[in-house]
């Protein structure tokens, strides 16, 4: 199955977060930070949004950060991902 996003939303497919520190101490799963980067995995056609023409900037592919509590959490197909609007996207990592 393949989510298709509408207007200017974004599916992510959030990546794993750190399981040893930089002191080398192991985290237990509920110590782990929920990492803020993801990989895009789909992009709305954009268009006219509220009034204002809306222009995709970011491709699928991409690595990038967004907002720490944007989104919606949607599992499919034992995968999850987030649906954020292009404007919840903070930076592409390079």
């Amino acid at each position: 199955m393949k989510l298709t996003p509408l207007g200017d939303r974004v599916v992510l497919k959030q990546l794993e977060a750190e399981e040893v520190t930089k002191g080398g101490i192991i985290l237990a799963t509920a110590a782990q930070e929920k990492p803020q980067q993801a990989e895009v995995v789909a992009v709305g056609p954009g268009g006219v949004i509220d009034g204002k023409e809306v222009t995709m900037q970011v491709k699928e592919g991409q690595n990038v950060i967004y907002s720490k509590y944007a989104g919606t959490e949607v599992k499919l197909d034992g995968e999850e991902y987030i649906i954020v609007k292009q404007s919840d996207i903070l930076a592409i990592v390079e």
